[in-house]
């Protein structure tokens, strides 16, 4: 922004009171200003790149966390589809620990591994069909279930707008860390009970005892897909929530930049017509419309800063 500085000449044909005074600062003023109302249109559209930049990295984060969720889903559908096939084929029946224990009596290391407490609870879990219970997914906070409920039900993106500017980006960020934790909890769960399956799985022999153990492997497995599934899920969609704030932040501070910019044009407007003020023989007509140009472009820049 150019430096305003007024001739001698001029000077000299204003009149020395209050008013005089102020017409031969207004200029200077609102270019004061109007450097200030473009440094903020600059700063806000650096923000809105900011927040456009973060959210595709995010949507890349979401979109990684979808793949490995619908990875999840075919595999439980296979196991499924398996489980169908095994039973439409053959007859199979309740996994017995006394058979079991019959089919390994020749294995001191597979009697021992049904003994110790993890083989227990690895093939009760089997029988019961049931998973350990991190499987369960920790409720969301009451502000990301609203906001989550929106956009599932379609909402305008005015309302979902709303949702999310009650949510805070820490509290996205605390959600995402608890459901990681809580699907990594899941993992370490299940890993000494797929030991056991495997385990099992690669000496047992006997033929009926095997269609058996098949079957109930085939349930467990595909339970336990749907649970990761549902993990990886509350994470997408954390991180869809995530994208959707941070896209809505960038149209806001574009919104507000151009707002900036409109009021920058109104102080440099009010810089020219005073500047034309001095100059002029007449000058009540010119200085009002500076004052009005002036005092509109800070009303709206004031507007803009509070409430846009």
């Amino acid at each position: 922004m150019a430096k305003i500085e007024i001739p001698s000449a001029l000077k000299a044909d204003i009149p020395q009171t209050l008013l005089g005074r102020i017409m031969t600062a207004t200029p200077i003023v609102m270019t004061v200003i109007a450097t200030m109302l473009a440094g903020l249109a600059s700063s806000e559209m650096t923000k809105a790149q900011y927040d456009r930049s973060l959210a595709a990295q995010q949507q890349s984060k979401a979109g990684d966390q979808w793949g490995f969720f619908q990875a999840k889903r075919q595999r439980s559908a296979m196991e499924r589809i398996a489980l169908d096939q095994l039973q439409a084929t053959v007859e199979t029946h309740p996994l017995e620990p006394a058979a079991l224990q019959q089919a390994f009596a020749s294995s001191d290391k597979l009697r021992l591994l049904l003994d110790n407490p993890a083989g227990q609870n690895a093939l009760a879990l089997l029988q019961k069909g049931e998973l350990p219970s991190t499987a369960k997914n920790t409720p969301f906070p009451a502000e990301i279930k609203a906001a989550l409920a929106a956009i599932e039900a379609l909402k305008p993106d005015e309302e979902i707008a709303t949702l999310l500017g009650k949510v805070s980006n820490q509290l996205i960020v605390q959600t995402i860390v608890t459901a990681k934790e809580q699907a990594d909890a899941f993992d370490e769960a299940t890993k000494p009970i797929n030991q056991t399956i495997e385990a099992l799985d690669k000496a047992l022999i006997h033929q009926e005892v095997r269609r058996d153990f098949t079957a109930t492997k085939q349930r467990f497995s595909s339970l336990r897909y749907d649970a990761e599934a549902r993990l990886i899920q509350a994470i997408a969609n954390l991180y869809e929530l995530q994208v959707r704030k941070n896209n809505f932040s960038a149209e806001r501070h574009h919104h507000r930049s151009q707002r900036f910019f409109f009021g920058m044009l109104g102080a440099q407007m009010a810089v020219i017509i005073s500047t034309f003020a001095i100059a002029a023989r007449q000058r009540n007509l010119l200085w009002t419309l500076a004052a009005a140009a002036g005092v509109t472009a800070l009303l709206f820049a004031g507007w803009v800063y509070l409430y846009v």
